[in-house]
Order: structure tokens, then sequence, then C-alpha cells
């Protein structure tokens, strides 16, 4: 069974990670059943190839017959960026924006004409923009008659980032858009009958309360959290003191609490069971306790949405109790097996999650200290034991999967963990219940308590350690010495262990040669995000834009970009102007990554000025040198500034980057005039051999004369796919290619990086950063 299930897991991941899927599929299903029946009757070595064989078969043949499936709900191409009228149910919980509300909408009745839609597409509903208008109201399993305009999942494309076509792959979600305001959207009726809509309605009926009763306390949020699934309420600044003490995964419906929970459940029922002497001769007391923390289990999943993590835990847990009650004697090792198993038949796509990772992971650890040993350790010897296990054997998917893990980490898991687990969820579940939510205030006011722990830890320099994103090699090489170092005391070669983890501890990405700089275009949709390194320096020109009060560019692209490539600080930061595209995501650039000093144009009395050591305008001329790379502000020169009406895009910050082999010329958002401008100054002196292109292609800029002067034989677009803006317009483009110029786009190819050669022998290249093409991708590679 084991030989099964590692090859069943490494099967699917195959499957996740191609870029097309095997034709046909259902004879791979068929191969892996004919195999299970000569391996359940073989012995030995043989029996063991026979059970992999046939988790390789099964492994792939399942997984890919559910990747057709769920392909196949898709929506068509034609549908994209057109009006539909549907009737649907709101599922889930809506989450409320500073600009509207988003929500699920399972579709139960399309009213235009051959249109389909997917079974389930995420729609925002936005705000009328007038002053004083009313925010859009929507609620759990009603059901609407609305017109929405669609699109395909389309994410963005950055090295070390999130993927978001995989997560929306993952939760079934077909497309996405928004809500049109006319014809007016109408509620059909405010409880649609029927099963799921049902649990959506109570749940948000119990979200309301919940609020409602907690009112303006700061860990509503979390509370909302625990018991429902719900995180949209906890504030980005909370979410970063979890993060940086490593108890996130107690702020939400883990693994731990559903455990935890079922656990008391089945205590509870054990204890009356064994009461009554009658009824433990009639069934054992342990399989009606087993039974019953199920059936908990299964209740605190369904109010917590029964959302894919949820059913992971549930199906351990249910893998476990089936052993408890029937098979005592199952090897730890087995029941983990058997549980991946039934995971990755329910959800074939959590090996996309590092949820399923983590989970198995820390669950395996405390395994391999606890089960089977001789001697039990005291209590505070074993937490010692189980946290230095976890430790070990989650730092390397820590180090591949986030870059970073927290050193004060079990410091606070040895607080949290039962905080959190033994006194905030069982307050918060019971508060829930008519006439206990007088228990609510005590939960709020134990995780304030908490809090006060937290943030010390956090606000420490050294909570966190860094670890630049290994290669997918020496992560499992470092696991596998992770693994080894978990085995009893005396197994030979125990020691190995530590060496096969120093190459991850010790990975340091490629840099830059001497001489040589690497300029980093990052995808961050309808903006502008720049990294550029030389050999010992790094500077970020503009940070994308602000996606809402807790949500950037630059926390959800560019800080996990540098952490993923090993670039703790900065050494400068430069922002065009004060466009929200350019300068959303700098604050949190600013925060995490200390920059020494900043060059703008904005205005003294921006806040930014304040995070950053030296702040100094953009004036052209000035100039440096890292690494024999010549850095040079070109624009704008001190009449700019004394110029009322240059709008704020002509003050731009333009620089040039050159080295012996090459120049780029990065322009931010110049327009027609600051092109003249510049033309008219520097002539020739402005030539190099890529542009980044003013303005994302905008029909303002990219004007004969400017393109003229600097004669690119490369041009870098950056741009969100199918913007309103419709960057870059087409008769730009068309100017481009007309000169015979190589147009590059983040919205068609993701991250680009143009490398600047040092030697004068080559000369520059454009490439995309991520080429790895999945089944599902809508990009072009």
């Amino acid at each position: 069974m084991r030989a099964f299930a590692i090859a069943f897991l490494l099967a699917t991941c195959w499957v996740q990670h191609s870029a097309s899927l095997v034709e046909p599929w259902l004879p791979l299903v068929a191969c892996g059943l004919i195999a299970l029946l000569p391996a359940l009757r073989a012995r030995g070595p043989v029996r063991v190839v026979l059970f992999a064989a046939a988790g390789l078969a099964l492994g792939v043949g399942l997984a890919t017959g559910r990747a057709h499936e769920r392909l196949g709900d898709e929506l068509p191409k034609p549908g994209e960026g057109r009006d539909i009228t549907v009737e649907g149910v709101v599922a889930g919980l809506p989450h409320r924006t500073d600009r509207g509300v988003r929500f699920l909408l399972q579709p139960k009745t399309v009213l235009t004409e051959e249109a389909p839609l997917p079974s389930l597409v995420s729609v925002t509903w936005y705000a009328p923009s007038k002053p004083g208008s009313a925010m859009p109201t929507v609620q759990a399993g009603e059901r609407w008659r609305m017109t929405v305009r669609l699109r395909r999942p389309r994410g963005l494309a950055n090295p070390h980032g999130f993927e978001f076509e995989s997560w929306a792959l993952q939760r079934g979600i077909r497309a996405t858009g928004y809500v049109r305001p006319a014809p007016a959207p109408e509620r059909l009726a405010e409880h649609e009958a029927g099963w799921p809509q049902t649990l959506h309605r109570a749940r948000g009926l119990l979200r309301d309360r919940l609020l409602e009763t907690l009112g303006e306390s700061t860990q509503a949020g979390v509370i909302v959290a625990l018991v429902l699934g719900d995180q949209a309420s906890i504030t980005r600044e909370d979410w970063r003191v979890f993060w940086r003490t490593g108890v996130g995964h107690l702020m939400s419906i883990s693994g731990l609490h559903v455990t935890m929970f079922a656990t008391l459940a089945g205590a509870i029922v054990l204890r009356l069971w064994s009461w009554v002497p009658a009824l433990v001769r009639a069934v054992p007391a342990r399989s009606v306790a087993a039974v019953a923390g199920l059936l908990a289990a299964l209740a605190y999943t369904l109010i917590a949405g029964y959302g894919v993590p949820a059913q992971r835990t549930l199906v351990m847990l249910a893998v476990a109790a089936a052993s408890l009650a029937f098979a005592s004697n199952a090897r730890p090792s087995l029941i983990l097996s058997i549980a991946a198993i039934a995971v990755l038949l329910l959800d074939p796509w959590a090996v996309l999650a590092p949820g399923f990772w983590l989970s198995f992971g820390a669950v395996g650890a405390l395994l391999a200290v606890t089960a089977g040993r001789v001697g039990q350790p005291g209590w505070l010897a074993g937490a010692i034991a189980a946290q230095a296990a976890v430790t070990i054997a989650l730092w390397p998917a820590l180090a591949l999967l986030f870059g970073e893990a927290a050193v004060v980490s079990p410091l606070a898991n040895a607080v949290a963990i039962p905080v959190v687990s033994l006194v905030v969820v069982p307050l918060s579940m019971l508060g829930c219940l008519p006439g206990l939510e007088w228990l609510l205030p005590w939960a709020d006011a134990a995780l304030t308590w908490l809090m006060a722990i937290l943030r010390p830890l956090a606000s420490l320099s050294w909570a966190v350690v860094e670890n630049p994103a290994p290669p997918l090699s020496l992560a499992a090489l470092a696991a596998a010495g992770g693994a080894l170092l978990l085995l009893p005391r005396g197994v030979p070669l125990r020691a190995i262990g530590i060496v096969l983890l120093l190459p991850t501890l010790l990975y340091r990405p490629p840099s830059p040669s001497p001489g040589e700089a690497w300029v980093d275009v990052l995808d961050v949709g309808q903006g502008l995000a720049v990294v550029i390194r030389t050999t010992n320096h790094a500077l970020a020109y503009d940070a994308g834009p602000s996606w809402g009060p807790d949500s950037d560019a630059g926390d959800r692209v560019v800080v996990p970009f540098l952490r993923g490539e090993g670039v703790r600080r900065l050494d400068g930061l430069v922002v065009t102007h004060a466009d929200d595209d350019h300068l959303g995501g700098a604050f949190s650039v600013a925060i995490e990554r200390q920059p020494g000093w900043m060059l703008s144009p904005l205005a003294w009395e921006d806040p930014l000025h304040a995070l950053v050591p030296l702040s100094l305008p953009c004036i052209a001329p000035g100039d440096w040198e890292w690494d024999g790379v010549r850095f040079t502000v070109l624009h704008p020169d001190p009449g700019a500034w004394a110029e009322p009406p240059v709008r704020g895009n002509d003050q731009s910050c333009v620089i040039r980057v050159a080295t012996a082999g090459g120049a780029v010329l990065l322009t931010g958002d110049i327009e027609k005039r600051a092109e003249f401008a510049l033309a008219r100054q520097y002539g020739d002196l402005l030539r190099s051999d890529v542009l980044i292109v003013p303005h994302h292609g905008s029909k303002t800029s990219s004007t004969e004369p400017f393109l003229s002067a600097v004669q690119p034989g490369d041009a870098v677009f950056s741009a969100g796919w199918a913007n309103r803006f419709r960057h870059p317009a087409p008769e730009v483009l068309q100017r481009y290619e007309a000169r015979g110029i190589a147009c590059h786009r983040t919205d068609v190819s993701g991250a680009l990086r143009v490398a600047l050669p040092g030697g004068g022998d080559q000369r520059p290249v454009v490439f995309p950063l991520v080429t790895r093409r999945r089944y599902w991708s809508e990009r072009e590679r």
C-alpha cells in the first residue's frame, strides 16, 4: 500500500505539472486496476513493483480524466467580453471590498442565447461611482438575475509568485468578471431551496450574527475565520504578524482545529458511553467515539463551507477513525498512505496547494517521532521534540514554496496553539449557539491577549529567516535529509541527513557577473514594476499598482520575486511619478526591502518619504556606477519642475542603464511633450538597445522623433491583459513593427528579463522568466 500511495502521488504530481494531458486516459485506469489483482496475491519485491505500477497507471489515468472533465467546464472563448444575462445563486460568503462586493455565482439559467457558462464563476459587483451611492448588498444563498461580462481565468506570471490560474482551477472557478449596471440586477429569491444553497444561507446568517455581536472588535475577522473559514476580514497587519511568527496556520479552519474539535467530541462520547456497561457490551465504546468524532468533524467542515482544505482534513480523520474502530493495529504510515490516496481521489489538484504538503509533512513528522518509539518523554520534552521534528520536516517545503520561515515559530506556537485551539475555537463555536453569544467577547479577549505577545515577536528583525527559492532537486534532497534525521537514534547513516540539508541551506541563486546587468520587467497587470540588478546591487524602478487597502503588487509580486532571488535589501528605489499603477506597491517594497535611498518627483508631504533614510528629487542630469554598470538620470530637468502646465506623466523619472555590451532606457509614463524634449536635448545620446515602452504603449507616447532618437532593437510593453485602456494601442504596435523593432509584452509572456552583457562582442537579449506551461494555462509561451 505504501508503494502504491507513493506512486499514485508521484503520478498525480506529474499530471498537474504537465504541459498537456494524456490521450486516451481510460486504458491507463484499466491497466492500473488489472495490475492490482496480481499485486494483492504477490509477495516480496514483486508485490512492491506491481503496487507501484498500479499506482502510476491509476494516478495518471484518474488525474487526467478529472482534468479533462474540469477543462470541459469552461467559458468558451467567444463568450469573453460579452454581456450575458443569467439567473444564478450566490455560492459561499460574499466579500466586501472598498469598491464593491465579490462573490461566487452558480449559474442556473442562461437567458442569453448561445452563451454557455461554467458551473461556477467569480464576479465583482462594483459600487456606483456617484458620491453617496449605496454599496451593493448580496447575501449567500440568494437567487439573482443579472448581466455579467466574463473572461477565462488568467493570472500574472512571475517567478516565485502566486499562480491565480492554478488556484482557480483547484476551486472549480472557470470564469471571472463583473456585474453590468444595466440592466439593473434583480433579486429573485432571498433563499434558494435545496442543497448546498441552504448551507450557504446558514453560513451567511451566522457570519452576520458574529459580526453584529462582536461589533467594533479588532479580532472579529479572526473569529469569523476560525468559525467559518472566511479570512477576508483579517487585516493585512494581522496577517503580517501571523506570518512572521509562524502561526498563520492557526488563523483559519486548519486540520489542527478540526482534529481537536473531533477529538473533544469523541472523548465526551467515549466517557458517556463507558458509563453504561450494556452499551459497551453491544458496541465498543472506542468505535462509537470514533464515529462521534468523525460526525463532529463533518459538522465543523460544513460550517466552514466544505472547502477543499477542510475536505482533506475530514478525509484524513475518516481514515484514522476507521482504523481506530476496525483495525487498531494498523501502522501509522499505512494510515497516512490511505489518507493521501483518499485525498487525491477526492481532489487531484491538492498537490498544487502548499497546505497539502505542509499538512502531510507535519503529520508524518509527528508520527516519525512518536509512533513506535520505546518510552514516553515528559510533556515538555515531547513538545520540544514534536516542534523540532515539524520544523526539520517542513523547512525544505517552506524554502521552496515561500522562501522564508519564522525563527520565532516554536515559541509563538507554544503559546498560540493551546490558546487558539483550546480556548478561542471552543468559545467561538459555543458562542454561535443561541443564548451563548456572551462567550464571544471572552474569545475576543483571549485573542487580544495573544496578539499582545505575538506583535513584539513579529517586530524582531530576526523573526523570519529568508532562504532563496532552491531548485526542486535541492528541495527534494533536503526533504530526504530531514526524513533521515527523524529516524530513531542508532539507525545507520542517520547523520547523512545533515549533509543533504546543506545544499539548500547554502544555496544562492545566480546573479549578474561583473559588468553585466539584469533588468527584470515584472508582470503586475496594468502598471509597471522593474528590478535592476548588478553583481552586488539592486534597484526597484516602480512597484506596480495597489488592488485595494490590503493588497498591492509590491506585496504580491515584487517582494516575493526579490525574496526568491535572494535580494534581502534594495540599494535604491525609484518611483517615476504619483500614478497608482506605478506608486501603489512602493509602500510594501519600502517596508519589506528597506531601500537605502529613493528618487522620485513626489510631493514632499507624501508619506512614502518617511519610509526611506534618504529621499531625493529625481532631477537630471545625474549618474552613478555599480559594478561597472552606468546609471544615468535623463529626465526631468529642473526646468520641467518649474513649469505648471507639465502633466504628472511627463514628470516621470527617466533612467538609462548601460553596460559595455548594451543599454536599456526606462521611461515611466512620459508622453509626447517629454519625448520631444528628450529627443531635442540628447539626440543620438539617447540610443538604447532596449526600450521599456513609455506609458504602456499609449497613443499619447512613442512618437516618431523619440523612436528615431532611441533606435531600439527590442521594445518591452508592460500592460495588463485586456485592460480597459486598450494598451498597447494597435497603431503604436504597428509603429514599432514598421521599424523592425521586436515587441515583447508582459500581458502575453509574463515577466521578462533584459540581460545586458558586459562585453562588446555580445548584444542584449530579452526572454520570459516563466517558461513552464501547464495544461490549463491561457498564456502564450
